[in-house]
């Protein structure tokens, strides 16, 4: 179980965060090249995959943009879509399955799943990031990956670049010290088994 604003209690079973930007949905083949990746190199490597929002969290935006929802509905919608994508990675992933919080992600890496983490009920139970644009299923990420107590995150992103570039303004503010970070695009994912090991670590 957690402590207090999530933290965990006791070390976890999860090593490592991986993220998959939902951005790769808008690149021909990405999808299946993650899925695939995931199902060679994720299996019994004591991982937890967190979706991003991609077009979901796009779809808010811009319906937010339209009508005027507040920031706070607008929020929990965009972490919403991060559930969908949830559904989604995990219905095409072989031996993964969908996990709510800490409890369901031990029982699925001691079953030998994959677990892929729709965010939203634990989200609402601690409420633990600022309701606002400038917070992007990154910074979750990243907060999951202090509740967990991982060691690293794996950034899988639509675009190549440094961690700083590629992340939003959060990230380094809710990633807890000490975590090493990795960013990939779907072209480099023959390098998630070493980033998964540790031997692909980077920061900044």
């Amino acid at each position: 179980m957690t402590a207090s604003k999530g933290r965990p209690a006791a070390p976890t079973k999860v090593r490592t965060v991986i993220k998959v930007g939902g951005g790769l949905l808008s690149q021909a083949g990405a999808f299946d090249m993650v899925t695939g990746a995931l199902a060679s190199f994720a299996k019994g490597q004591r991982a937890l995959v967190v979706p991003g929002g991609g077009p979901f969290a796009d779809a808010v935006r811009e319906l937010a943009r339209r009508i005027k929802i507040p920031e706070d509905a607008a929020h929990w919608m965009a972490v919403l879509g991060m559930d969908q994508y949830a559904q989604a990675l995990a219905a095409r992933t072989t031996g993964a399955v969908v996990v709510e919080n800490l409890a369901d992600t031990e029982r699925a890496l001691e079953s030998g799943a994959i677990p892929v983490l729709a965010p939203y009920r634990w989200l609402r139970e601690t409420d633990p990031l600022p309701h606002t644009w400038g917070i992007t299923s990154d910074s979750i990420a990243a907060w999951v990956a202090g509740v967990v107590g991982a060691t690293r995150i794996v950034l899988i992103k639509p675009v190549k670049g440094t961690v700083a570039r590629v992340v939003d303004p959060n990230f380094t503010r809710a990633l807890p010290a000490g975590v090493d970070t990795v960013v990939l695009t779907a072209h480099e994912l023959e390098r998630l088994g070493d980033a998964l090991d540790g031997r692909a670590a980077q920061r900044g």
